[in-house]
């Protein structure tokens, strides 16, 4: 008797824990079964989807509002249309990318009072292209632009329209957009009068205007553009439409100081254009009213053209040589931009630079980028530049060609003592192989 309640006992035993565990077994699989339940992606709030759709390719937003409804109405929402950049081409005769007709459509019907920041980017040279731009500016009659860019990366397609045509179609942005802060219109026949409705609906509000290469604006056009927007921090204009008067306009006490001014100095044909020259006292009073603006020159001139410039000091930071310079030009840099911050020159010839170079590190106490083309150096002359200019000098850029090796440095020798005093490793750049 005692062992069949032993045994027993012990049946009771086995049995418990079998119990027990059959217990935590259908625990666990029921933990499993709530990990493995699929998400209702259609529920999801839609604040979070439009998070996830502003991460996402305009394609793969467009495939991912056929989901549901529910994405559908957020592919629609106006956050996601405030910045668009219309892409256009000839599909007949391009491969490159372009808006299709059909999203542009969409765009203008449900969207076009959504848009803030608008590029049209150009990416051929078809006159039907910048026709497709300037229709559909013309249909943006709802919107209030905040930034507008033209954008031809082939020339000349939007300079092949008829003027009337494209100002008909910019102008319906300048009335129609109060606020608008930022314009990109290079290369355009863009006008003084149409620049005088930019000015009469959007002289409180821009900031920032580039227009270089507009053969239809005169100086008197981009002087009413100064006058009246005392809130223009960036300009960018070709140099015949700098002046005296503009420059004293940028510096009025009403208008606010300017950060960052471009010039291009083009000359296509040679002995045929004729650069006036800017008095002193306009740059003493421009650069005393802005006195941290970057000035920014790009001179694509002939060596004959330069007669004008580099007569008398100028307060230009970013200097670009775009062209041959002679020896005499890049002395009078040197004599001429105090303060000079980067300096690129394209081709000299093959007179070596060494005084001039030793000049421009004298007296640019600023200097800190370099970039030499097709010029030529001696390797001591090279070495005692940077020695002068130390670690200051964040960008050199200089050719293995340019450097002429003498009694003192050869080429193997000069990467070591020019990184000595630049306090980096450096080398030469050197032409690629293939």
């Amino acid at each position: 008797m005692k062992r069949g309640r032993k045994t027993n006992e012990g049946n009771n035993s086995s049995s418990g824990e079998t119990t027990e565990k059959e217990s935590k077994r259908h625990k666990v699989t029921e933990k499993k079964t709530i990990v493995v339940q699929s998400p209702d992606w259609a529920n999801l709030l839609q604040d979070v989807i439009l998070q996830v759709f502003q991460y996402l390719p305009l394609l793969d937003r467009a495939h991912a509002s056929q989901v549901c409804r529910s994405w559908n109405q957020v592919f629609h929402m106006p956050d996601l249309w405030r910045c668009f950049e219309f892409e256009l081409n000839q599909p007949a005769t391009s491969n490159l990318r372009t808006t299709h007709p059909e999203l542009i459509k969409q765009i203008i019907k449900r969207h076009s009072n959504h848009l803030q920041y608008v590029s049209f980017k150009v990416v051929d040279s078809s006159k039907e292209s910048a026709e497709a731009a300037c229709d559909i500016l013309s249909q943006l009659v709802n919107c209030s632009l905040k930034t507008l860019g033209l954008i031809s990366t082939a020339r000349p397609s939007f300079m092949d329209l008829p003027k009337s045509h494209f100002i008909s179609a910019l102008t319906v942005v300048f009335v129609n957009s109060k606020s608008l802060s930022s314009l990109k219109i290079d290369d355009t026949p863009v006008d003084d009068p149409s620049l005088k409705v930019l000015v009469a609906n959007n002289s409180d509000t821009l900031k920032l205007l580039k227009m270089s290469s507009c053969p239809h604006v005169s100086p008197a056009g981009i002087l009413c553009v100064a006058d009246q927007c005392h809130g223009l921090r960036e300009l960018a204009l070709n140099y015949h439409l700098l002046s005296d008067e503009l420059l004293l306009a940028l510096s009025s006490e009403k208008h606010v100081r300017l950060e960052h001014l471009r010039i291009d100095v083009v000359s296509e044909n040679p002995g045929q254009t004729q650069f006036h020259t800017i008095q002193k006292s306009s740059w003493d009073a421009f650069i005393k009213h802005s006195p941290k603006v970057n000035l920014v020159m790009y001179f694509f001139l002939y060596e004959e053209e330069f007669d004008p410039f580099f007569r008398y000091e100028i307060p230009v930071t970013h200097l670009y040589f775009g062209r041959s310079v002679s020896k005499d030009v890049l002395g009078r840099v040197g004599m001429t931009c105090p303060r000079l911050v980067e300096l690129v020159v394209c081709a000299n010839g093959l007179r070596p630079l060494d005084e001039e170079l030793i000049c421009i590190a004298e007296r640019c106490k600023y200097l800190s980028a370099v970039g030499l083309g097709e010029c030529e150096v001696s390797c001591s002359a090279f070495v005692e530049f940077v020695k002068m200019c130390g670690g200051r000098l964040s960008q050199l850029s200089i050719m293995e060609e340019v450097l002429i090796p003498d009694q003192k440095y050869n080429l193997e020798q000069i990467h070591w003592e020019v990184s000595k005093h630049l306090g980096r490793v450096w080398f030469p750049d050197m032409m690629p192989t293939w």
